[in-house]
């Protein structure tokens, strides 16, 4: 694996050390994420004599948690425009602020309990780098402004260059509610924050086998876990695992990362509000600055692996291609040197959005499908999961994509076949917005 830039520098990390013998618990989570945390700090926060126990095959921050880019946002799946024509604009809307309560929930964890992640709240910027991106975006905009959101409003061309110095910059959708974080430090504070609340967590302890009976039993390479309830917190992972193997797929996005920028460069950039930024293509680029004033940028093309195959963090075509794309966004930057390379799984649903679920009864619960924006998310559903674990009727439980049943994805190879048709649609339809650009070039 070739480790992210937060985790790279982190500094001395101990592991928990892996399960030994035989445990009995109320309630197993399986995956050491933002997801599998949150639901164990929030069940012991709610029930503390319950006993929580995280099993993480790997340590805490190896897979997506510790390897994304750190935005705390409101968009859920892939566009606005998507959600509502799929499911209903009430149900984009219920969606919308399901997403914002997300957001506004991971701002108030760190401020409560001082988690030391580098968490920066600037805002966001979705930027329009061709005619036909701005009225996509402006599309999207109007669409949730209709629907009452507000704390959104539209840029337009010299307003959004004001913000950012890039000669690509058409108009901008700036939204305040955003935070930018250090995903690495956050999942490693939320690790510390769940066994302060009662939970065990245990690392390099894969669950290779589920049996299912009266209660669970877990078995890993050390021990054997029975527990009453579990969840599947294993979200791009869990194809990897017989009862949800056909609800997500994974896709590898990727990421470049430069030396700290010198003053002149950053001035030369702008972006003295340090807003997280993407753009509108559906393979987008997402871009933002790091507290040692890195320039960070990731997406541009993603890596589809076949069967079981977890290994695609590596991609020199797509780096290369971001490389290129960083002094297209940023002419002044040129030479700018990269000091770090890497890539990580998202998890996709066939119908393009988030789901929660039951597995079989209330007894075993999943949530997956976050599609490259779940940060935020992925804390809420952890309390989402707490309250459904719990059997407590809430808002959070009553969203609409609570225990919905998501598209199957098919079987090998016919999930590649479709996989491979979806990308190279995406990809098709960014090229053919893109077009005004290759002709400037």
């Amino acid at each position: 694996m070739y480790h992210s830039y937060w985790l790279q520098t982190y500094g001395p990390y101990l592991p928990n050390p892996p399960l030994r013998g035989d445990i009995q618990v109320d309630v197993a989570i399986i995956g050491g994420g933002f997801t599998g945390l949150s639901t164990a700090y929030f069940l012991c926060k709610a029930e503390p004599a319950l006993q929580v126990a995280v099993f993480e095959a790997e340590l805490i921050g190896y897979g997506a948690s510790g390897r994304n880019a750190g935005f705390a946002m409101t968009l859920f799946g892939l566009e606005p425009s998507i959600t509502a024509l799929l499911f209903g604009k009430q149900r984009l809307l219920e969606a919308h602020r399901y997403s914002e309560h997300a957001v506004d929930l991971v701002r108030n964890l760190i401020r409560e309990h001082n988690l030391q992640s580098d968490f920066e709240y600037p805002g966001f910027l979705r930027i329009a780098t061709t005619p036909s991106y701005v009225k996509r975006l402006q599309h999207n905009l109007n669409l949730l402004v209709r629907l009452g959101v507000t704390g959104i409003e539209w840029l337009e061309k010299d307003q959004a260059q004001a913000e950012v110095h890039s000669p690509l910059a058409l108009g901008a959708w700036s939204e305040a509610r955003c935070g930018l974080l250090n995903p690495a430090k956050q999942v490693r504070e939320l690790k510390r924050l769940a066994e302060q609340a009662g939970a065990r967590v245990y690392e390099h302890s894969p669950v290779f086998e589920i049996r299912r009976g009266r209660d669970f039993v877990l078995h890993t390479p050390g021990g054997t876990a029975t527990a009453h309830k579990i969840v599947f917190a294993t979200n791009a992972y869990s194809h990897l695992l017989r009862p949800i193997r056909n609800k997500q797929a994974p896709a590898f996005t990727h990421m470049i990362i430069t030396e700290p920028l010198t003053p002149e460069q950053l001035a030369s950039i702008g972006w003295v509000h340090r807003q997280g930024v993407e753009d509108v293509r559906n393979l987008v680029h997402y871009l933002r600055l790091t507290v040692d004033n890195r320039l960070a940028i990731g997406g541009s093309n993603v890596t589809v692996a076949y069967g079981h195959e977890m290994n695609r963090d590596w991609n020199e075509s797509v780096f290369r291609r971001l490389e290129a794309d960083l002094t297209t966004l940023f002419p002044s930057l040129k030479g700018a040197r990269i000091a770090f390379r890497w890539g990580g799984p998202v998890s996709v649903t066939l119908d393009l959005v988030p789901a929660i679920g039951m597995v079989g009864d209330q007894r075993a619960w999943y949530s997956l499908g976050c599609i490259g924006h779940g940060v935020a998310l992925t804390h809420l559903n952890g309390q989402t999961l707490a309250d459904l674990l719990l059997e407590r009727q809430t808002d959070l439980t009553s969203v609409w994509f609570v225990n919905r049943k998501p598209l199957p994805w098919p079987p090998e190879p016919l999930r590649w076949v479709i996989s491979q048709a979806l990308l190279r649609y995406l990809q098709l339809e960014d090229w053919w917005h893109e077009r005004p650009l290759r002709r400037t070039a």
